[in-house]
């Protein structure tokens, strides 16, 4: 179960929670995770990435017990989007279509954690908490297109602390986007590909890199900086596993 600061008082990860989303193989799976990814997304919508349960299956038997893996989907009926993340093992779903309030409600009963996404701008924005959704996610205009959207339609958003940020995000532009708007996570897919569905291992290192950075800025301006640097080094169980990883170099 992942938790935010307005549930527990305590933010549930250690930072600024991270998402890989549109994770295709196990290999780029296990590589998210070793750079320090708190989350990795299959995508079950149509897409370029889109997967089978079956094969997502697999994949979650193998990664590490603390990586949350999520289900993406779009307009999909409430009970299969249920039976798909019992199957695969997921342990939040996230839902990026046109679903009711009442169907959300019932899907987050029956799934550890659900995310609800809008496109930025998005009316119902201001009626997320009657979808009962744990979390917001505000993408840009087109969902899932990795379009950069204008984060001044994401301020003023009842509760920071429930807000995952998503839409052209990139190793250049997450620290500002972080700045910006002081999210409690952050969502990439194509910003860390090197085609799609294909994860780059230097991006990837870079992005996570660029919102521990981006921790630490902010962390300085409330004394917390010393806890903040200790979140931007690798994993220890990232370098037992695999210590090469870190020499390397649209939907």
């Amino acid at each position: 179960m992942i938790t935010s600061e307005s549930e527990n008082g305590s933010n549930g990860v250690d930072g600024v929670f991270v998402k890989i989303c549109g994770i295709t193989s196990e290999a780029d799976a296990l590589l998210a995770a070793g750079f320090g990814a708190a989350a990795v997304g299959f995508i079950f919508a149509p897409s370029p990435r889109q997967m089978r349960p079956a094969d997502v299956a697999d994949i979650v038997k193998r990664l590490p017990l603390e990586t949350v893996t999520v289900g993406v989907f779009r307009d999909e009926a409430p009970q299969r989007v249920v039976e798909i993340a019992n199957h695969a093992g997921l342990r939040a779903v996230q839902l990026h279509g046109m679903e009711s309030a009442e169907d959300t409600q019932w899907i987050r009963q029956r799934v550890g954690a659900t995310i609800k996404a809008f496109p930025a701008g998005h009316r119902n924005i201001a009626r997320f908490d009657e979808y009962g959704a744990q979390f917001l996610l505000i993408d840009g205009e087109n969902p899932g297109s990795g379009e950069l959207f204008d984060w001044r339609l994401a301020e003023g958003v009842d509760d920071p602390s429930r807000l995952i940020v998503s839409g052209g995000l990139k190793p250049g532009n997450v620290g500002q986007a972080i700045a910006h708007l002081r999210p409690w996570g952050v969502d990439v897919a194509s910003g860390v590909e090197s085609s799609p569905g294909v994860k780059d291992p230097g991006k990837l290192r870079d992005f996570v890199a660029a919102v521990r950075a981006a921790e630490v800025e902010l962390a300085a301006a409330t004394g917390a900086v010393g806890e903040a640097l200790a979140h931007t080094t690798v994993p220890r169980r990232a370098r037992e596993r695999a210590p090469d990883l870190f020499d390397w170099q649209n939907e």
